[in-house]
């Protein structure tokens, strides 16, 4: 099979405007998340609106395709990037352009979901430790929660915390339950990619804001990898400060 990776990268954020170009130890977050994953992909790509973003993805050597500025999601703009690339790939991988320490073990773990003939869509989840905060991570609305069926496919994402365990008291959850948080980095066969794009928003998407809920309502499977390597999410400016303090850590 041969997978492409695309990396959706928007310049106009209402938190970080200008958050693919902000520098991470010497390198634009973009060009970091590229490096990342670019050796255990057959293409990387990121699909952008702004020729400030084109500029510094071709400064590296990367390649990029300009997109839509109309599109309300990455998905959405992860399908017009792969239809001007050209046929070829048969999974699509939707690549978060602001999470700089993606590893390239989570995109194999991804890829290996497509071992599976019946795989639609495949995404990642990292279970929660019992010493986590049960009120800032559990808790954290920001974080989707995500239950597994017996064959590892997803039954629902929520921002609430899944499932609710009764008879326990709140502060014991995590030391009696395995609770799964959602790892926002997505593959698609190349047909449903196509099709989930064309499905309108659903009820319980609009409730939750999970675009992911749009699909498992239209009865798409979602075939689901276990991580345990903590991805870092930038949304903010203080985000990317908490980053250069990793980086740094990482490199002493």
């Amino acid at each position: 099979m041969k997978f492409i990776g695309i990396i959706p990268a928007r310049y106009a954020s209402s938190r970080f405007p200008g958050k693919p170009l902000a520098d991470i130890g010497g390198m634009s977050m973009i060009q970091r998340v590229y490096t990342q994953v670019k050796d255990v992909l057959d293409e990387v790509c990121v699909a952008t609106d702004d020729i400030r973003i084109v500029e510094a993805v071709e400064s590296f050597g990367g390649k990029v395709v300009m997109t839509s500025d109309q599109h309300r999601s990455g998905t959405d703009r992860c399908y017009e990037a792969y239809t001007k690339i050209g046929a070829g790939y048969d999974v699509v991988v939707n690549i978060q352009g602001d999470e700089p320490f993606i590893r390239p073990e989570q995109i194999e773990i991804l890829k290996a979901c497509f071992s599976e003939e019946t795989t639609q869509i495949a995404t990642l989840v990292k279970p929660f430790l019992a010493t986590d905060d049960f009120e800032k991570d559990l808790f954290n609305p920001n974080s989707p929660k995500v239950v597994l069926n017996k064959y590892n496919e997803a039954m629902y994402f929520s921002r609430s915390v899944i499932p609710y365990l009764r008879g326990k008291n709140y502060k014991e959850w995590l030391s009696c339950h395995t609770y799964y948080k959602h790892i926002g980095l997505y593959a698609y066969r190349a047909e449903t990619l196509k099709e989930i794009t064309c499905l309108p928003q659903s009820p319980l998407e609009l409730v939750e804001s999970l675009e992911q809920l749009r699909w498992l309502e239209n009865g798409y499977k979602i075939k689901v990898g276990i991580t345990h390597q903590e991805t870092v999410g930038i949304d903010t400016p203080d985000d990317l400060e908490k980053a250069i303090r990793l980086l740094k850590e990482m490199q002493e």
